[in-house]
């Protein structure tokens, strides 16, 4: 088995760079680790099933290394480096370099869903509308996010919720369909999203995706149903302001094109489908029988 070290160095700060994790991946016996990047693909072609991808980096850079794990049959292992890192919020390791490292000497692989989509993969959340106005900004406006790490998600949705009427879409799923204006839409793979926002009954071995699509309404309303979700963990009972569905398999339309955000990066336009793929990735984590 070989473990590869594939570090973003844009991703987050400048603390967690690949010389961080190879200093404490060798305190765990880990040092005949082998460099790789995103940059040149080339070592790809030498990585064999049940090898270990370990990814330093943000969501951004998991959501790619996933898909590389997949075509080779390796193994997905974060070491987060980023602003949210909320797939590794999934994983039930610590974040902290000792227990991350002594995960990777611990825990077998295990098995966890992947949503699949036209171009690509997720294994956090697709947004529409609102939820894309974060990684949009970061796109715009790197060094902003680079500064307020994330609090930059917070002051991105904050400015824009008091001017957004929302838009026309439609979401189907293999029984329901429900059309109407939105503010905003997830398709969640994982549990998690922005930086530690928790969405209720999400999570990587249930094969399927929850839908979270929330309605215009008055700020005081709006507040009343994030601070249900992020620290309740359930979404308000009346669904006038937020429904949920939860199921396989997705379509959203919208009546006219909008941005479409993977993991917090931008990814493509409306309309998109999504279907779950349970079970397909194996990664490093706090799993049933590693726990």
């Amino acid at each position: 088995m070989t473990d590869w070290l594939l570090a973003n160095p844009q991703a987050g700060g400048d603390e967690r760079n690949e010389g961080f994790w190879r200093e404490h991946l060798a305190k765990v016996g880990l040092d005949g680790v082998r460099g790789c990047d995103l940059d040149r693909l080339d070592w790809v072609r030498e990585v064999m099933p049940g090898d270990r991808i370990l990814v330093a980096g943000g969501d951004g850079s998991v959501n790619r290394a996933a898909g590389l794990c997949l075509e080779t049959g390796a193994t997905l292992a974060v070491l987060p480096s980023g602003t949210a890192n909320d797939f590794f919020r999934n994983l039930g390791i610590d974040n902290d370099p000792e227990a991350i490292c002594q995960a990777l000497v611990e825990y077998s692989p295990h098995p966890v869903d992947v949503a699949a989509l036209d171009g690509g993969l997720c294994l956090n959340v697709v947004h529409i509308g609102l939820g894309t106005m974060p990684a949009r900004d970061a796109s715009a406006n790197g060094d902003a996010k680079k500064r307020l790490g994330q609090l930059s998600y917070l002051f991105s949705l904050a400015r824009r919720v008091f001017s957004r009427r929302g838009f026309r879409a439609t979401i189907t799923t293999d029984t329901a369909t429900v059309a109407g204006r939105w503010l905003s839409i997830a398709i969640a793979n994982g549990g998690y999203f922005g930086g530690g926002s928790k969405v209720p009954g999400a999570s990587l071995t249930n094969g399927e995706l929850v839908v979270i699509a929330v309605r215009p309404a008055s700020v005081l309303t709006l507040m009343s149903a994030f601070i249900t979700t992020r620290f309740l963990g359930r979404t308000p009972k009346d669904e006038k302001t937020v429904v949920k569905l939860t199921w396989p398999h997705c379509r959203v339309t919208t009546r006219h094109v909008k941005t479409v955000t993977v993991d917090g990066d931008v990814a493509g336009k409306t309309p998109v489908a999504v279907t779950c793929r349970p079970g397909s990735l194996k990664v490093i984590g706090a799993f049933g029988e590693n726990a």
